[in-house]
């Protein structure tokens, strides 16, 4: 188990951060969890012990979302999450953590002007689901978050240009993590990422998981929807700008 006070006053901020995002904050918030945690210790330490947690919080946003999830979104983006987690199972020796970076605070960053641009110009139609760009996102979701629990920023520029009503939002986004969180179980073990050191310091930040996603949940059902879309795309370009720097710096 880790002992390092330094890295506890990272990953409880972390976590209920990460908690939040799944209650209904936005998934913006919760890409910021790993490089905190990886103040103290190593990503792929900080990613290992993240996910356990993880797995708890997605059972607790579902139950928050029951039932208010957009299933045809969920059929066109998860097969290609999961063929994304199994790229990036077989290339997680390959990977550059900072190549990964500079990739999705890019993709994250251009989206957030685009759409900004276009509601300017009152030009900000909805975008209907769509299989093509479901797979396309779901895999680099998929991949992105096999890696550094970075697969927000990818599945939120395939919804959010959807602008379904903010608990079928939070509650698609529950369900998707939840499946892709699970599946990623797998491959952890195979590659040997849960020693015991990592799970008992999972075992310790646990308890914080419910208190985030049933925070973020009180804040959802009090903020109106134009404000939650609001908050999305901020977080998603601040949370772009801070990866696209870490990765360019890296």
């Amino acid at each position: 188990m880790i002992t390092d006070p330094f890295f506890y006053l990272c990953a409880v901020p972390a976590i209920l951060l990460y908690g939040m995002a799944k209650g209904g904050l936005g998934s913006g918030i919760a890409i910021v969890s790993v490089p905190l945690m990886a103040l103290a210790v190593s990503p792929v330490t900080a990613a290992a012990v993240l996910l356990p947690i993880l797995v708890v919080m997605d059972f607790v946003a579902i139950w928050s979302f029951r039932g208010q999830w957009s299933k045809i979104n969920l059929k066109y983006t998860l097969p290609g999450a999961i063929a994304g987690i199994v790229v990036g199972a077989f290339t997680f020796r390959y990977l550059s953590e900072d190549a990964i970076r500079v990739m999705i605070g890019l993709i994250s960053v251009v989206f957030c002007l685009d759409y900004w641009v276009k509601r300017k110009r009152n030009n900000n139609t909805k975008r209907p689901p769509s299989v093509a760009r479901g797979t396309l996102w779901g895999s680099i979701a998929g991949f992105t978050s096999f890696g550094i629990h970075a697969g927000g920023p990818p599945i939120s520029i395939y919804m959010l240009p959807q602008q379904l009503e903010k608990k079928m939002l939070m509650g698609t986004f529950a369900m998707f993590f939840t499946v892709v969180n699970l599946v990623k179980v797998i491959p952890y073990a195979w590659l040997g990422q849960f020693d015991h050191s990592n799970l008992m310091t999972s075992l310790a930040l646990v308890p914080l998981a419910p208190v985030g996603v049933r925070l973020g949940y009180y804040c959802l059902q009090r903020m109106n929807e134009a404000l939650i879309y609001r908050l999305c795309y901020f977080f998603l370009m601040i949370v772009g700008l801070k990866l696209l720097w870490d990765g360019l710096i890296g």
